[in-house]
């Protein structure tokens, strides 16, 4: 079973982490095989609720784009480099293919071979040279074991083709010749006798028992062919390992890990067929042919707390998308199937899968119970958002009895290990919390840290400033904001890039827009710092 992954957002927050964690929970306990993933950094707030109830962070997530691994090649198609050629040969035939990876005895690439260089060799390679197994002669030949005593044959082949006299007189044999010879005796005799590598007896001949003995004695490896001297002379050069082929030993290859978009424009780029698939230590896995590019299974996930392609993992668009389960507006992100789309207007994504809990009929644990809880404490800002609904404050409560905690005493721990900003950088402070919105051709970058340290970050003003003005400028926004969302005082202050103080000053009512200028009541990205942005983007 394929594992499906669920995350939420690029900036994670305690909601996106939290709803990851106990909905791959609820959806493995339904039969469904997942795991929670992240696609940034974790923030103080959700590694403090993390630590608390004791849940391991769940693994970064790089990207779900369709990879080498996810593409159905040829796991079978390599040939070891020791195969004889004709093996080889009638495997590439039988696959389909005009070449194949060659491969050593431990699986590990050594080159490539295709049927041009088996071509080659057969019109111009050197019918005289055999270097191969002695079961590679018996295979190739369909021929019989009469003695043995070297697993490999190397030497020069010679056919007995004259008379025997002529032969022996006329012809030096040496340890190195591997003879193909009939049932001539002087001939066997004088090959016996000379301690030659390999004797092939055409035509299934016997070997006499005397001379039987002399060659066990000089140790001469001997071979009864049913074919003729004729048909044996051009077989036996086929019995060679496939390796003596021209071999490309540096073949361009791909990692299984790499990108299928990447194989296509390299493919495209060379023109070749097909391209040998390795692992990071050479281990050869197969051979994709450029055919079995469009044969791929997409990764499997569930969106959590966003539906904006924009906040989702890179390569989004090459994954199948199972189901989505958010309380935002509805985004970009589109699918080719139907799917289950779960949306409510509540405080928290958590509220939402409280639900589904109780419509599954599972029971939630009290360390999941927690993490729900501090989800929607983190989102509703202590039930004081004005997203927050009597939905997720009873919820929020049901949640706090299983985890046996109290939700003013818990959640005001919760948000004072999370609201310090020192030793924070500017772009950490910055994208702690950072959201992109894309409308028509624009987008626009908001920001939210909650914190208790205003005058802190007021000091460092020129920095913020600085940074909203270079995310303008090099992430193309019309605006970048930073809201601080101080939830005693229940309001942010709010910073800004140079060119934005005409439309912030329409948008929240600001009779003069200043860096730091204080807003209150307002502690909703959601319903209240972005509507009317949006709304005046609309009208222009």
């Amino acid at each position: 079973m394929q594992t499906v992954y669920i995350f939420g957002h690029k900036m994670p927050d305690t909601d996106s982490v939290c709803a990851s964690i106990s909905l791959s929970y609820l959806k493995n306990k339904m039969g469904l095989k997942t795991e929670p993933r992240v696609l940034g950094a974790l923030n103080k707030e959700t590694k403090f609720v993390l630590d608390y109830f004791n849940i391991p962070e769940p693994e970064f997530l790089n990207d779900v784009k369709v990879q080498i691994k996810n593409m159905n090649y040829n796991t079978e198609a390599m040939i070891e480099e020791h195969t004889s050629i004709y093996d080889a040969y009638k495997y590439l035939v039988e696959c389909g293919v005009t070449g194949f990876p060659l491969v050593n005895k431990h699986k590990k690439l050594t080159g490539y071979v295709n049927v041009k260089e088996i071509s080659k060799y057969l019109i111009e390679g050197d019918i005289n040279y055999l270097y191969t197994s002695y079961d590679n002669i018996l295979k190739t030949l369909g021929a019989e074991e009469v003695l043995r005593f070297d697993e490999e044959i190397e030497g020069n082949i010679l056919a007995a083709a004259y008379k025997s006299e002529t032969f022996v007189n006329r012809v030096k044999l040496n340890p190195d010749n591997i003879v193909i010879l009939g049932d001539r005796y002087k001939i066997q005799e004088y090959c016996a006798n000379s301690g030659i590598k390999l004797m092939l007896l055409v035509n299934n001949s016997m070997l006499p028992n005397d001379l039987y003995e002399v060659a066990k004695k000089n140790r001469v490896n001997v071979i009864r062919v049913p074919m003729g001297t004729y048909k044996t002379a051009n077989m036996v050069k086929l019995c060679n390992y496939f390796k003596l082929l021209n071999v490309n030993t540096n073949p361009v290859s791909f990692n299984v890990f790499d990108y299928r978009n990447d194989f296509l424009e390299v493919s495209n780029k060379l023109g070749h067929t097909n391209y040998p698939i390795i692992n990071k230590k050479n281990i050869c896995l197969g051979m994709m042919r450029l055919v079995d590019a469009n044969n791929f299974d997409r990764k499997k996930v569930i969106l959590v707390d966003h539906n904006q392609q924009s906040q989702s993992v890179d390569g989004i668009d090459e994954a199948e998308i199972l189901e989505v389960i958010d309380h935002h507006n509805l985004g970009t992100i589109g699918t080719s199937m139907p799917i289950n789309f779960r949306c409510m207007p509540v405080g928290c994504t958590c509220t939402i899968i409280y639900k589904l809990y109780q419509e599954a009929g599972v029971k939630i644990p009290k360390d999941i119970a927690g993490i729900m809880l501090s989800a929607i404490l983190s989102d509703t800002l202590l039930f004081k958002s004005p997203t927050t609904t009597a939905l997720d404050i009873e919820i929020g409560e049901e949640l706090a009895k299983i985890a046996g905690l109290d939700v003013q005493t818990y959640g005001t721990k919760m948000f004072k290990a999370a609201s310090s900003v020192s030793g924070l950088s500017v772009e950490e402070l910055i994208n702690t919390d950072l959201k992109t919105f894309k409308y028509g051709e624009s987008s626009m970058a908001i920001g939210q840290v909650i914190t208790m340290d205003f005058e802190e970050l007021l000091e460092r003003k020129d920095e913020i400033v600085n940074e909203l003005n270079n995310m303008t400028e090099y992430g193309k926004y019309s605006v970048s904001l930073l809201f601080v969302t101080d939830i005693i005082k229940n309001g942010s202050y709010l910073f800004f890039n140079d060119n934005s103080e005409e439309i912030l000053e329409e948008a929240y009512g600001i009779e003069h827009a200043n860096q730091g200028v204080y807003l209150d009541g307002m502690v909703s990205r959601k319903k209240q710092m972005l509507p009317p942005l949006l709304e005046i983007e609309e009208r222009r």
